[in-house]
């Protein structure tokens, strides 16, 4: 599979960095974008470099470039995978503002009806950030939030982002091995 994976400047970045490590061990083509509030919230948030990140990915892209080949529908990409996903992004997104190349990708994959799914961090939610992800999933986008499943029993944070991220890989249709599932 060959996925965008975007990283914004909300809070979470590992969120993105650990589907960058899965993705990479599924051995699927990763496409990386990371704006440059993104960029700060990996260092700041989890002492690794951007270069760092950025050697999880299969290829990278900066933020402006968007004569790169993810800015086409042409580009033959599975899906897009935003995490986090600020509410400045999902406002372009809702908006169709794409003024940078992961608002773009986003786009694309709205257009071709490929799969977009937005982890949006940001709480309390105003009615502006609601009605943004109304329209982005009446768009076709997947707007997940980083929720905890408490019946996992996680013993850390580290347990809590892997939960999430393997609810992304299990939407994305790969194999999500670790993922705990509700048992009744």
């Amino acid at each position: 599979m060959k996925i965008a994976v975007g990283i914004t400047g909300a809070s979470g970045a590992i969120y993105g960095i650990r589907l960058l490590e899965e993705l990479k061990a599924l051995e699927a083509e990763t496409h990386l974008v990371i704006s440059p509030w993104g960029e700060y919230t990996i260092t700041e948030e989890t002492g690794r470099t951007v270069e760092e990140v950025k050697g999880l990915a299969s290829y990278w892209y900066g933020e402006k470039d968007m004569a790169a080949s993810l800015s086409s529908g042409s580009f033959p990409l599975d899906a897009m995978v935003i995490a986090p996903c600020s509410m400045k992004t999902l406002a372009g997104i809702a908006s169709g503002f794409t003024e940078d190349l992961i608002i773009r990708s986003a786009d694309v994959c709205l257009k071709e009806r490929r799969k977009l799914i937005l982890l949006a961090r940001e709480s309390p939610l105003s009615l502006i950030h609601l009605e943004n992800m109304l329209t982005a999933t009446r768009a076709g986008a997947v707007i997940m939030l980083p929720v905890p499943a408490f019946y996992t029993k996680p013993a850390s944070i580290e347990d809590m982002v892997n939960q999430t991220v393997w609810r992304i890989i299990d939407h994305l249709g790969l194999p999500a091995k670790n993922l705990k599932r509700w048992e009744s």
